[in-house]
């Protein structure tokens, strides 16, 4: 079991914030990582920018952007992750697209996590039954894994199917729409998280997409073992000097939290 897979199985209440590599300031990478672990979050998903993000909605589009206008490359994002060895205790996520890996070349990818510690992915446009047949083996050989999102609309026999597969944890999407779409949760959301709870999976369940505060974060909390928190993290960011970024990362989580 990988270091995401272990808190994930042990801890419950779990907080994982997520943020775009070199926003809003080129070099705010390894900051931003350093502050989070220090202000209490779980686990940390960095964002890798791409140009064309389908499944996010307009904050992280933004932040996207304005991290390629500030210089981001992937080997940049490798250097500021290799930095951090040694410094940094939460695990760390990379979540981003499947072309971009591609385009890098995917064993090149897989290597490079490797050698900065990293043990798991989230790549939303990476089919599953693709990834079973073309890089399963793969990703086993660099000792990385891959996170399936769910969606409300995700048959139960494919729910378990990913759940054999042992992954860290499920990624499940609370809405259909974009993320930073949703300010509170409907009954129908609920429901959707009592009916994956009913199933009794092996595999530990963090809710993303429309996670933005306390409130929402506590009823996640009562049906899985934690959230995903991105829209409203990068959304606190947003305008934010060098040496605001401690603080403000501060803020937002202790106000989850406490």
């Amino acid at each position: 079991m990988n270091k995401v897979g272990k808190l994930a199985t042990e801890t419950q209440n779990i907080l994982s914030i997520y943020f775009t590599a070199d926003f809003p300031q080129k070099g705010s990478t390894q900051d931003l990582i350093l502050a989070l672990t220090e202000a209490g979050a779980n686990l940390i998903e960095v964002g890798v920018p791409f140009s064309d993000p389908l499944a996010d909605g307009v904050v992280i589009q933004k932040s996207s952007q304005k991290a390629l206008e500030n210089g981001f490359t992937v080997d940049g994002l490798f250097a500021d992750l290799a930095s951090l060895q040694g410094k940094n205790t939460a695990p760390l996520i990379l979540m981003g697209y499947f072309n971009t890996v591609l385009v890098y070349g995917v064993a090149r990818f897989l290597e490079n996590c490797q050698r900065v510690g990293v043990d798991t992915l989230i790549l939303p446009d990476l089919p599953f039954d693709v990834f079973e047949k073309q890089y399963k083996t793969l990703f086993a050989q660099f000792g990385v894994s891959l996170v399936f999102l769910i969606t409300p609309q995700t048959s139960e026999e494919r729910v378990r199917k990913i759940d054999a597969l042992h992954a860290p944890f499920i990624y499940a999407v609370a809405d259909n729409s974009i993320t930073g779409n949703t300010k509170q949760f409907s009954d129908k959301q609920v429901a959707y998280l009592q009916r994956i709870k009913e199933w009794k999976l092996q595999t530990p369940v963090l809710v993303g997409f429309g996670i933005s505060d306390k409130a929402t974060f506590q009823t996640v909390c009562q049906y899985m073992q934690g959230a995903v928190i991105g829209s409203a993290y990068i959304r606190s960011l947003e305008g934010a000097q060098a040496g605001e970024l401690k603080a403000r990362t501060f803020a937002f989580v202790r106000g989850i939290l406490d």
